[in-house]
C-alpha cells in the first residue's frame, strides 16, 4: 500500500501527473487544484490513496491531507467512484463543499461534470452529518481537523437558531465567522461576527 510519494515531477497531463521517485515513474491520478500545483522537474510530495483492482492498481494524489480527507468522504457515497471525486475536488473546494453540504445545496455539487441531481441530493443527504458547520469533518475523512459535538461552533448556531435563524442560514453564517476567527473563537464572538454577517 503506497500512503505518500516523495520525488520529481517527470510529466503532468490535464488528470494525471507522473512523479520520479529514485528512477521509477509512479503515475498519479489528481484534481486539477493539486495539478496546477505541481511544475515540471520541481520536487513535489503527494499524500497517495492507493486502489486496487483485479485489472489495475491505481494511485490518486492530493497536495494536503484535506483534499485526501474529502476524497475518502466523498466516495464512500455510493455512486461516487474515484473519477467522480476527483471531477468533484476538481470543481469544488473544501470550504465550497463544506457549505453545500451544511446547507443541503444539491445544486451547488451539481456543478461537477458528470454529477447529476440524484447523485448530488445522496451526497448532500449522506454526507450531512459528517460534516460540522466551519470545521471540516468527522474522522471518516481523516485528515480534516474535527469539532467536538457541543463545541463553539455548534453552541453559536444553536443560539443563532433560537434567535428565530434558519437550521441552513445559522450553518452558513456560523462557518464564516468561524473561519475568520479561527477555531479557538468563543462562542459569544462567533455569534456576534455571524449576526453581523447575517445582516449584510
Amino acid at each position: 500500500m503506497i500512503a505518500k510519494l516523495t520525488g520529481r515531477v517527470d510529466t503532468l497531463t490535464a488528470d494525471n501527473a507522473i512523479i520520479d521517485v529514485g528512477g521509477v515513474g509512479y503515475l498519479v491520478s489528481a484534481s486539477t487544484r493539486t495539478l496546477d500545483r505541481l511544475a515540471h522537474g520541481e520536487a513535489v510530495s503527494l499524500y497517495v490513496e492507493t486502489v486496487v483492482r483485479e485489472d489495475a492498481f491505481l494511485l490518486f494524489g492530493f497536495f494536503d491531507t484535506e483534499e485526501q480527507g474529502w476524497f475518502r468522504l466523498l466516495t464512500g457515497v455510493q455512486g461516487v467512484g474515484a473519477r467522480v471525486g476527483l471531477a468533484i475536488l476538481s470543481t469544488l473546494s473544501g470550504d465550497e463543499l463544506q457549505i453545500a453540504i451544511a446547507n443541503g445545496d444539491k445544486a451547488m455539487v451539481a456543478r461537477t461534470p458528470g454529477v447529476g441531481p440524484k447523485l448530488a441530493q445522496r451526497l448532500v443527504t449522506e454526507l450531512g452529518d459528517k460534516v460540522v458547520p466551519g470545521s471540516g469533518v468527522t474522522s471518516a475523512g481523516a485528515g480534516l481537523t474535527t469539532a467536538p459535538k457541543g463545541g463553539a461552533a455548534v453552541d453559536a448556531q444553536s443560539a443563532l437558531l433560537n434567535l428565530g435563524f434558519k437550521p441552513a442560514q445559522a450553518a452558513k453564517v456560523v462557518a464564516q465567522a468561524l473561519e475568520e476567527l479561527g477555531a479557538d473563537a468563543p462562542v459569544e464572538a462567533l455569534v456576534g461576527l455571524a449576526l453581523k454577517k447575517a445582516a449584510r
